[in-house]
């Protein structure tokens, strides 16, 4: 599945946006956003298998009034082809602290600063299972 997109559901300061998929066999990338709409994301989460130059690695960014941010790039890359992972997002006002499948940690600033977000989108090379905000 591809392209799913979640409107209207409250992702709040505290909270714990937790997310389980599995990538396609021929999956090259796929991303969560969550933000305020599709012009105004507060976090990027782009897994690259292998895409725009990038092979294993986690990329994330912010993109605000028509332009993306600074990439922060991460060493861990937990995922694998057809198989399934857990990731869990919770934010704070200043930072997203993402917690991967394996222990790992992703911190990235918290650019657009809100303590609320509604928008929600799993795009790309992924099948996603479930979703829950606790």
């Amino acid at each position: 599945m591809s392209g799913v997109v979640v409107q209207n559901m409250s992702f709040k300061v505290g909270q714990t946006l937790m997310a389980t998929g599995v990538p396609t066999a021929e999956s090259t990338k796929f991303a969560v956003n969550i933000g305020h709409s599709p012009q105004e994301i507060a976090i990027h989460f782009n897994p690259r298998f292998d895409a725009h130059g990038d092979h294993r690695t986690i990329v994330c960014n912010s993109y605000q009034g028509g332009n993306w941010g600074e990439e922060k790039r991460s060493g861990s890359f937990p995922f694998n082809l057809n198989e399934q992972f857990q990731i869990k997002i919770t934010f704070t006002n200043e930072e997203f602290n993402v917690t991967l499948s394996d222990g790992s940690e992703i911190k990235f600033p918290n650019r657009v600063g809100a303590e609320k977000y509604k928008y929600m989108e799993f795009d790309g090379d992924v099948r996603i299972h479930g979703i829950e905000i606790k």
